[in-house]
């Protein structure tokens, strides 16, 4: 469990197995632990690696009132830390839209890419920018990225989920949100710049997403990429519905690596 400084971020990381580098890129307000479950599968054939992004996690908080660092320059100094040249990057929503931002910056850097939950939103379509986080909220409100029938029939991991989640780091960032304006201008001309990506993609969603649509674009514009809907999956596919999941990326793998030279390692 080793922690390493990214552009002034002490960052958090777990890696587990050897062979080619699988990164896991986690969503908003969740963090690196949250990929447990494909670890425990892919550990096996990759050398799998999961960090929490800053203001996430384990990972040190941005000061207060600056811009918050940008994500995808973030991955890019890890990878540059870690000596990873080309990497197989997995991401659920905030972590497949860092992806989908380095890939536009370094269209076939990559050997793979695996964005779920995350796609390109509609020309003009505004930024999230939610109220501050009172100060009595500690377990953070997971909103519709697990499903109520999930929380019924495994209690356990609904309530892992919102304790690995729920971080002294992760509610200080709530609190007091950093402004985001340079991430949020490049999303918003990704479209623009998508079509140059031409490393192997899976897009995958749940059923039930409501960024399904996002995803359906980003798969018009990449003829070359897969899609893979996960059916009764909500937004959290890779958690709720890991077996599922991990399946569609373990074929996708075995298919596009088979005659790829393995990268780097540190």
């Amino acid at each position: 469990m080793p922690w390493i400084e990214i552009n002034g971020t002490d960052i958090y990381y777990q890696e587990e197995g050897s062979g080619r580098p699988l990164l896991f890129l986690h969503g908003n307000s969740s963090c690196g632990e949250a990929w447990f479950q494909q670890f425990a599968v892919f550990r096996g054939r990759f050398r799998c690696i999961a960090y929490d992004s800053v203001n996430h996690g384990h990972s040190s908080n941005s000061p207060r009132g600056e811009e918050e660092p940008d994500r995808a320059d973030e991955l890019e100094g890890f990878l540059q830390a870690l000596a990873i040249e080309r990497p197989v990057l997995a991401g659920n929503s905030m972590g497949g839209d860092t992806i989908l931002r380095w890939a536009a910056r370094h269209p076939d850097r990559a050997a793979a890419l695996i964005p779920s939950g995350m796609g390109l939103m509609e020309a003009g379509a505004p930024g999230l920018s939610p109220a501050p986080l009172d100060h009595e909220t500690l377990f953070l409100p997971v909103g519709d990225a697990l499903t109520d029938g999930f929380r019924q029939r495994q209690p356990r991991m609904f309530e892992r989920y919102l304790r690995i989640r729920s971080t002294a780091t992760r509610l200080e960032a709530l609190r007091y949100p950093r402004p985001r304006g340079r991430t949020l201008a490049e999303r918003a001309t990704l479209g623009e710049r998508i079509g140059a990506v031409s490393s192997p993609m899976l897009i995958v969603v749940g059923e039930l997403d409501r960024l399904r649509p996002a995803c359906e674009r980003l798969h018009a514009a990449l003829p070359h990429s897969e899609y893979r809907v996960i059916a009764g999956a909500p937004h959290n596919v890779y958690y709720e519905t890991a077996a599922e999941y991990n399946a569609a990326v373990s074929d996708f793998l075995s298919r596009v690596l088979s005659a790829a030279p393995a990268g780097s390692r540190a």
